[in-house]
């Protein structure tokens, strides 16, 4: 185990020791926000045959192409019953919007565009071109793959499983994932705080990344400043990743790491070369994983986007876009920077990135107006106003 690992090396020892995900048929009514585990496809077409698009007659092109022509309406076909017989030379069909278009029909004369008169129906104005009819599978045919596995599903996603005739989806079930804060100076948000004691806010903001990432939160507490505390809260976890929160420095009172250990959880890697976020840890102890997080606001949400989300399956790399900086950024240290930085569309149509003034590990107030991550590999050099760098949108934090 080496004790300073880059950013690419801990996300592939996080895909090295990630979890089994276990699968589940749901109906669709419950299945918004979960993950698909198989793709949706269509049993039926839609439309299954031609359809008509609005109120009118069902005739034939050639019978409308001149204004007062009278054709003989021989029936009519509400949306859900249709008209059985054949449109022949000379006649019509009345029709509404959804309604099937009958055998021999090609055309739609819209209603305003005609006049009754018993049982004939004249023509207002000639037609040259045919229109108002929606062809069968024009949306989706029999056996489309409509959305593909892997999809957070979205109230669109269940519509296009409805009208395809899924009532069922198969669906990961989401893994449990346990937040540990540690620190005899925390308290919950509402408490009178005396001299010393702060708001225990991490784990609301990672409860809420947990759940958009497909995974559920489990909230197990704030343990106390000692290994006993923790390893009670361990002990009494039921759950499929663990996620302690501070408590992995060097100082006096950090126990997390050590109280782990203690129950027998195998460390995989220590520390991280990333700013900001170093103490992030991983260990693994048969089915359950390990990730400690810094207690640092800050330092907790981004390393939760760079190394929570992947075991979760929402790998972050793909969604890197080129963005053009604003001002001009200082050489990067040793160690890989996610600067927090606010996106913009600028005048010329490109994407402008403008970091924040401080990056101080503390602030959380900073992510409310820059939901994004520049990205500055070690050593980089500096880089200047208009340069093009690697931004990482945090869709998830908005």
């Amino acid at each position: 185990m080496s004790d300073l690992i880059s950013v690419e090396q801990a996300i592939e020892q996080l895909r090295k020791h990630h979890l089994p995900v276990r699968t589940e048929l749901i109906p669709i009514r419950n299945a918004l926000g979960r993950r698909l585990a198989k793709p949706i496809i269509a049993q039926v077409a839609r439309p299954p045959t031609a359809m008509s698009a609005m109120d009118g007659y069902a005739v034939r092109l050639e019978d409308v192409r001149t204004e007062g022509a009278r054709l003989k309406v021989i029936g009519d076909a509400p949306a859900g019953r249709p008209f059985h017989g054949h449109v022949r030379s000379g006649t019509a069909v009345r029709i509404f919007t959804g309604s099937v278009v009958p055998d021999g029909a090609d055309h739609i004369t819209i209603q305003e565009n005609a006049k009754r008169d018993g049982d004939d129906v004249i023509i207002l104005e000639q037609t040259e071109v045919a229109r108002h009819i929606r062809q069968a599978a024009i949306d989706f045919g029999i056996d489309d793959i409509l959305v593909a596995s892997g999809t957070m599903l979205e109230p669109i996603h269940l519509a296009l499983a409805a009208a395809s005739n899924n009532a069922a989806i198969d669906v990961d079930v989401p893994l449990r994932v346990g937040l540990l804060s540690n620190g005899d100076e925390l308290r919950q948000p509402g408490t009178d705080l005396q001299p010393g004691e702060i708001i225990n806010s991490n784990p609301f903001g990672l409860a809420g990344l947990i759940e958009r990432w497909g995974g559920e939160a489990v909230q197990l507490g704030v343990a106390a400043d000692d290994i006993e505390s923790i390893q009670s809260r361990i002990d009494a976890a039921d759950v499929d990743i663990i996620v302690p929160i501070g408590g992995a420095s060097v100082g006096d009172h950090d126990h997390m790491h050590a109280a782990f250990t203690g129950r027998g959880f195998e460390p995989v890697f220590r520390k991280v070369a990333v700013r900001p976020g170093k103490p992030t840890w991983f260990s693994r102890k048969t089915d359950t994983l390990v990730l400690g997080l810094p207690g640092n606001p800050a330092s907790a949400l981004v390393c939760a986007q760079l190394f929570l989300a992947p075991l979760l399956g929402q790998d972050w790399r793909p969604s890197l876009v080129p963005a053009r900086l604003t001002q001009k950024i200082d050489a990067n240290g040793p160690r890989e920077h996610f600067m927090r930085a606010r996106l913009y569309v600028g005048p010329e149509g490109d994407v402008r990135a403008t970091p924040a003034s401080s990056q101080d590990s503390s602030l959380l107030s900073t992510f409310a107006t820059h939901s994004a991550l520049i990205r500055r590999l070690p050593h980089d050099p500096p880089a200047n106003n208009n340069e093009i760098v690697s931004v990482l949108p945090l869709l998830a934090f908005v």
